[in-house]
């Protein structure tokens, strides 16, 4: 009878053991999407799990109170360019947060709506196209535009 108490508890201590589990995740909390929580300055750290290739960038610099943007890019011409134009954000019960954009001076809409996940307080965040999940960037958070890059966008205007 004692051998078979010794071995219950036994085999109690280990199930106590067996059934912890430190292969589980810490998650890591997420920030909800809104015009204050993307306010600030961005800088497009990776497009489709790439990192930008050198001389190539995109700063965005969203503006909460006019929900406004202007941009900074140079990765779709040989040129810097700076772009303005306004954003609004959805919550889409299936999809999550959506942000979508118009351009000023009548160039239209942006090419796609983009889903907005993994906002995370340690400032970055990943965007993908609603309609071709395949285009997936990774924007992490800034203090402000390079003065260099700006300069650079100003003198391609002229």
């Amino acid at each position: 009878m004692k051998n078979i108490l010794n071995l219950m508890a036994l085999f109690a201590f280990v199930l106590c053991c067996v059934s912890c589990d430190d292969d589980e995740k810490a998650e890591i909390p997420t920030l909800p999407v809104t015009a204050a929580n993307l306010n600030g300055t961005w800088q497009l750290a990776e497009w489709n799990g790439q990192p930008m290739t050198e001389g190539t960038y995109c700063y965005i610099t969203f503006n909460r109170r006019e929900l406004t943007f202007e941009m900074y890019q140079k990765f779709d011409s040989m040129y810097a360019r700076y772009i303005t134009g306004s954003f609004s954000l959805e919550n889409d019960p299936y999809l999550g947060y959506v942000i979508s954009g118009e351009y000023d001076f009548g160039n239209g809409d942006w090419n796609h709506d983009y889903i907005v996940t993994d906002l995370l307080e340690s400032g970055s965040m990943i965007w993908t196209a609603k309609d071709d999940d395949n285009d997936v960037s990774k924007y992490a958070r800034c203090e402000k535009v390079p003065e260099s890059i700006i300069e650079e966008a100003k003198a391609d205007k002229d």
